[in-house]
């Protein structure tokens, strides 16, 4: 590609993630490389009773999530597709491009309609705290929200994309501990459980956001522990 056809590459993108986010993208610098890399720093201006950590939870807390979980594994067969097919020949080839296609989907989704879900109420403290869940997985994401407190969490339930659980254990990820790294992951939420019922509506019919209650805040294992249910439900997502 031609240093013209890559500025205009960039214009055309710059647009796109412009109009994504309802905001300018400003500055910028240019490498030369065989694979698309987009960074970048995000400034604002807020009012301090409208902040919310991401290190502060309570007791009786629910946690809700808006990203299934599983697109490393998904990606990692998007790769071998190319690279290695001959890796993966116990899965459909059908199967594995719906999850591709439905893993980029939602990696491109945009969290904005989660904040403004949540600036939708006169009063946001009953969201105690919020992460994207990214390099650390659902439960090292959570342990992080955890690390203020002598607080516990119970993972009850785990949306997943569609084959990540078979792929994750072909390609040793770690499944089962909720600890794989997420691309472009949901947000994680710690609501007061008096209004999760009612904001985890809100989301869904009013903001167009799929949220799912994945399990609670409490004080029954040691500080700062992740457990995992041993009645946890996998669901699995195969649709926006």
């Amino acid at each position: 590609m031609n240093t013209e056809k890559i500025i205009q590459t960039m214009k055309y993108d710059k647009k796109v993630i412009e109009n994504k986010i309802n905001s300018k993208v400003l500055g910028g610098h240019t490498i030369y490389s065989q694979w698309p890399l987009i960074g970048g720093e995000a400034s604002g201006f807020l009012h301090k009773d409208k902040i919310i950590k991401k290190n502060f939870v309570k007791e009786g807390d629910t946690l809700i999530l808006t990203k299934p979980i599983g697109n490393q594994a998904i990606m990692a067969a998007y790769r071998l597709q190319k690279n290695n097919p001959d890796l993966l020949k116990a899965f459909s080839k059908k199967e594995i491009n719906d999850s591709i296609d439905l893993a980029v989907e939602y990696m491109t989704m945009p969290l904005q309609n989660v904040v403004q879900a949540i600036h939708s109420y006169d009063d946001v403290s009953f969201v105690h705290s919020m992460t994207d869940v990214s390099g650390f997985g659902l439960a090292g994401h959570l342990r992080e929200m955890l690390q203020n407190s002598n607080l516990s969490a119970n993972i009850k339930k785990v949306p997943i994309f569609k084959l990540a659980k078979e792929l994750a254990y072909e390609f040793g990820y770690k499944f089962d501990e909720c600890e794989m790294p997420e691309t472009a992951g949901g947000m994680l939420l710690s609501v007061d459980h008096e209004y999760s019922e009612d904001f985890s509506k809100r989301l869904d019919n009013e903001f167009h956001v799929s949220n799912w209650i994945v399990g609670e805040i409490d004080n029954i294992n040691e500080p700062k522990h992740v457990r995992i249910s041993k009645d946890v439900e996998y669901v699995e997502i195969t649709e926006i």
